[in-house]
């Protein structure tokens, strides 16, 4: 039981990890701090999908679910709603290269916008 606990919060940090890559720029458009931790894990994100790397959080949610003694996934809320997210059956090479290509398109547009925010503001400090 606690295995399987254990392994439905990695797959939550996982997907929250995944959101977090993909959306976060609008955190650093509103608190630029948040830059430190968001490009590191955009970039990470994007050479997953590019490379075709496994992140290391798929193996071990796989261990902690044998080690819970299951051999699929149960019915429920994590396995049925999160995990086709995370892990679609159907996804190809070059959907992975697309998935990288649209996390890269998506935080340039933010990084940009965030730029642009700052250039404002430092443009508007000099007139006064």
């Amino acid at each position: 039981m606690i295995y399987r606990l254990l392994a439905d919060l990695v797959v939550i940090v996982h997907l929250l990890f995944v959101l977090f890559a993909l959306l976060g720029g609008i955190l650093v458009y509103l608190k630029k701090q948040w830059a430190w931790l968001h490009v590191p894990a955009f970039i990470w994100a994007a050479a997953i999908e590019f490379f075709g790397w496994i992140c290391p959080l798929t193996p071990l949610e796989i261990k902690l679910r044998r080690l819970g003694g299951a051999t699929a996934y149960e019915s429920g809320f994590v396995e049925h709603y999160i995990l086709p997210v995370l892990y679609p059956e159907a996804l190809t090479r070059d959907m992975q290269i697309w998935l990288g290509v649209i996390v890269l398109v998506i935080n340039i547009t933010a990084y940009t916008l965030v730029i642009q925010k700052h250039l404002m503001g430092s443009k508007k400090a000099l007139e006064r």
